[in-house]
C-alpha cells in the first residue's frame, strides 16, 4: 500500500484508474498555476500575502538559504541535486502541521523575470513555492506583472 494524492492510501493492486488520479494531480496543478498569475495581473505581489505565515516563511527561508537570490534564475539541477533535495525537505517538513498542501505539487517559474513557460518552469512542491514567491513579492520582483497587466489602462 502506498500513499497517493493528499495522503490518500493506494492500493495498486486496486488502482485501475491511476491514469486519472494523475491528470486530476495535473489539473490541480495548472488551476493553481493559473490562479496565482491571474491574482498577480490584478494585485502588486509586494503587497500580496499567499499564507498566514508569510512573514515566517520568508524568515526561514532566508535562515536556511541565505544565499538564495531571488531576483536570479533557479538552478534547478542544484535545487533537485541530492543535497538540494536533503536541504529543501528539512526545510519543507517544518510546515507539515501549519501549512495546508504544504508538499503538494506545484509550478515554479525558474526566473522572476518572466511568465510561466515551458522551458521556465520547474515543477516543485507548495512549500518551495511559496517561499521562493514570497521572496520574490517581498522584495518587488513580481510588480511587473501586474503593471504590464494595467498598461495603458
Amino acid at each position: 500500500m502506498s500513499l497517493g494524492p493528499a495522503g490518500a492510501q493506494i492500493n495498486p493492486e486496486h488502482a485501475d484508474n491511476f491514469e486519472d488520479i494523475e491528470k486530476q494531480f495535473a489539473v490541480k496543478v495548472v488551476q493553481h498555476m493559473e490562479t496565482y498569475w491571474n491574482i498577480l495581473e490584478k494585485v502588486k505581489g509586494s503587497t500580496l500575502r499567499l499564507t498566514k505565515l508569510d512573514d515566517e516563511i520568508y524568515e526561514h527561508f532566508q535562515k536556511e538559504f541565505p544565499d538564495f537570490d531571488a531576483s536570479a534564475t533557479i538552478n534547478e539541477d542544484e535545487m533537485k541535486s541530492k543535497a538540494g533535495k536533503e536541504r529543501w525537505r528539512n526545510f519543507i517538513n517544518q510546515y507539515e502541521k501549519t501549512v495546508e498542501d504544504y508538499n503538494f505539487g506545484a509550478m515554479l517559474r525558474a526566473s522572476p523575470k518572466t511568465d510561466y513557460t515551458q522551458e521556465g518552469t520547474i515543477f516543485a512542491v507548495r512549500m518551495q513555492f511559496y517561499a521562493v514567491e514570497i521572496a520574490r513579492n517581498r522584495q518587488g520582483l513580481n510588480d511587473w506583472v501586474y503593471e504590464q497587466a494595467h498598461q495603458g489602462k
